[in-house]
């Protein structure tokens, strides 16, 4: 059930721009190309995109009228990522849209020349897509997934639901992993008395073998990181879980729309609003080096009351205020 209703509208820098100014577009139909790192099907993503297309339709771009829209779903593969980025230049776009590092990364590789405009990504400037957030220099600009701090939430609520939490398995993909959050995480890890295990994975194997191992020593929890590997795998993750004791938190809402414990995470339709606002500034002649990354605007939580009955554990009043949704 929701617990309370978000505003959709974006806010900031976005809403000083008037929708009049924005109505007046070129006369040609303008070209925008999207390289999904997900697949087609997955209703996350489709809703994330059509949370795009009504950022595009709030300043005044309508699909079939005056801007055309191209997608390319990478399905998690960076070679795919690498060919449908060559596929998308090719139809000379206006402007490119990655959402994840992977397809930004892609796109870089291929094309100085053409705007970039990301979303979905953790640290742009660790993974050499930019210079730096306020000033991000060459061809890409976007909008952050996290800022490292969102770690210390994601611990302290593992420590909230299950106090004698003395251990925590950080999971994620040596291929993906954040220096940036790794020592984030140390950081607020001492603070309230955790000791991190690093994951490191990449196949559903290695998942099983990591959480068997780590479900050996009592009082342990489960903080899954941003990856596509692990998103692929969800559904793995989630029922090692909950067959292991183990409470988890993840980093978005649909991990628990698919049986996880808990998430806190970024509201990524809003998030998909902003990259349309990037775009539009881009397309009406403004430059992504001289646009400032955007971090997240809009956080939501949510929690799964079977998960917790599950897991044994009882969800403390303060994380059932604090929860935007709760799936029963």
């Amino acid at each position: 059930m929701k617990r309370r209703e978000f505003i959709t509208l974006l806010g900031g820098a976005a809403a000083a721009w008037p929708l009049a100014a924005r109505a007046q577009q070129a006369d040609r139909a303008r070209r925008i190309g999207v390289l999904v790192s997900g697949v087609e099907n997955d209703p996350e993503m489709q809703a994330r995109l059509a949370g795009f297309r009504q950022g595009l339709e709030r300043f005044g771009w309508s699909v079939g009228r005056n801007v055309r829209v191209d997608y390319r779903f990478a399905a998690a593969d960076a070679d795919r990522a690498h060919a449908l980025g060559e596929e998308l230049i090719s139809l000379r776009p206006d402007v490119l849209v990655a959402l994840a590092t992977q397809p930004a990364r892609a796109l870089q590789k291929q094309t100085r020349a053409i705007p970039i405009v990301f979303s979905g990504v953790i640290d742009p400037v660790g993974a050499g897509l930019i210079t730096s957030l306020a000033k991000p220099g060459g061809n890409l600009t976007g909008t952050l997934l996290y800022e490292e701090s969102i770690v210390g939430k994601w611990l302290a609520m593992l420590k909230e639901i299950s106090p004698q939490l003395a251990r925590v398995a950080v999971m994620t993909n040596p291929k993906t992993a954040s220096q940036t959050f790794n020592q984030a995480a140390k950081v607020f890890a001492q603070s309230l008395t955790i000791e991190l295990v690093p994951s490191f994975v990449e196949t559903a194997a290695e998942i099983e073998r990591a959480l068997e191992a780590f479900a050996r020593v009592p009082n342990g929890g489960l903080l899954v990181l941003p990856d596509l590997t692990l998103v692929a795998h969800r559904d793995l993750v989630i029922a090692l879980a909950t067959r292991y004791r183990l409470p988890a938190v993840y980093q978005a809402r649909f991990w628990v729309a698919a049986g996880g414990l808990m998430s806190y995470g970024t509201d990524r339709i809003v998030a998909s609003r902003q990259v349309a606002y990037y775009v539009d500034r881009i397309l009406h002649g403004e430059q992504p080096g001289d646009l400032p990354v955007q971090g997240p605007t809009r956080f939501e939580t949510t929690l799964n009351l079977r998960s917790a009955k599950a897991l044994n554990l009882t969800i403390p009043p303060g994380l059932l205020v604090a929860a935007d949704e709760v799936i029963e």
